[in-house]
């Protein structure tokens, strides 16, 4: 069966990105296979307040002309984007049954550059994903989150990380003062990292990735040590090569490098809030407080193989299998290794 996936976001360094890429490999065990409708070949305009994303300028036309193209069974509704909103507009003006995922905090992600009342956000979000058949989501207690916000059909579908690549290595990579403190993702407001690098601690803090707020925060933080964008191998050295990851997002809808840095032997300091809550549950293998700098001290005294252990529970197999059992609703058949 084939999936067509709609997306505004790609091509970008973002979880909703990267998470459709892990699982196209593995969803072909359970009979599927995955088709993008991506911003490409559409004329854009740059992201308010976020020039480095553009939005596709996509007509519910264009957009249906190439999921008929494709030869879609099914279609999947990753974003809320012109290209989601021109997907949803010719999946409902059809009757074609559609399902949507819910991977960003879009209200939050608007408050924090705007003073939008958050009702207004979610009432756009559930206007958007009502005609669903399910709405994906990373997490259970985003689950319960959008459940007490009015959303239907919410379900959840996890994520994984690859454990051959992030795994625990010789802590060389990185030569500062210890303990390290390490951050990765994008740098941009939403991610509450002026409430890490303000902390008191002792050692040093690492910040990688690439976002609208670096400038700025390399000019306040200059004693905060920022290495710009890694990938791969050298990333996973940079993890493994920390004392401690610090996730001071309280707007994620999961965290993937969460699980990476879990992966890596590294363990997390985070709050107690979706994500984190979620990842690190009643594990051992992060230390959640509404005190970050109490969570980071912690984390310190916290074992690097229970980190590790924990992060096998999470698997982009399993991960793919969720998803194309949501999406094809519930019923699909594991296919005989060859």
């Amino acid at each position: 069966m084939k999936i067509v996936v709609a997306t505004d976001a790609w091509g970008q360094t973002n979880g909703v990105v990267f998470a459709y890429q892990r699982i196209e490999e593995p969803v072909r065990e359970f009979g599927a296979e995955l088709g993008f409708v991506t911003p490409d070949g559409f004329r854009s305009a740059p992201l308010p307040t976020y020039p480095g994303i553009r939005l596709a300028l996509a007509t519910p036309a264009e957009v249906g002309r190439r999921i008929a193209a494709l030869g879609a069974d099914h279609v999947h509704i990753a974003t809320e984007g012109p290209i989601g909103w021109a997907t949803r507009y010719y999946c409902l003006s059809r009757g074609l049954p559609f399902t949507t995922s819910y991977h960003t905090r879009f209200p939050e992600y608007v408050r924090a550059r705007i003073p939008a009342p958050l009702a207004w956000s979610y009432a756009y979000l559930r206007r958007f994903h009502a005609p669903a058949e399910r709405v994906l989501v990373p997490t259970l207690s985003m689950k319960q989150e959008l459940d007490r916000r009015g959303f239907s059909n919410v379900a959840l579908w996890t994520r994984g990380v690859d454990h051959a690549l992030f795994r625990p290595r010789e802590r060389s990579c990185l030569d500062l003062p210890r303990p390290i403190f390490l951050n990765v993702g994008r740098i941009a407001v939403e991610k509450n990292l002026g409430a890490f690098l303000d902390l008191d601690l002792p050692g040093s803090k690492v910040v990688v990735g690439d976002g609208p707020a670096l400038r700025g925060l390399r000019k306040a933080y200059p004693q905060a040590h920022f290495l710009g964008e890694k990938f791969g191998d050298e990333l996973a050295q940079v993890f493994a090569s920390a004392d401690v990851f610090v996730f001071p997002s309280r707007t994620d809808t999961f965290g993937v490098v969460l699980i990476e840095a879990l992966a890596s032997g590294l363990p997390v300091a985070a709050y107690p809030v979706t994500g984190p809550l979620d990842v690190i549950a009643d594990s051992a293998a992060g230390a959640l407080d509404h005190d970050l700098r109490r969570a980071c001290l912690a984390a310190l005294k916290l074992s690097r193989e229970q980190a590790r252990l924990r992060s096998l529970e999470f698997t982009w197999r399993e991960s793919a299998r969720q998803f194309v059992d949501h999406v094809c609703g519930g019923v699909l058949q594991e296919l005989e290794p060859a």
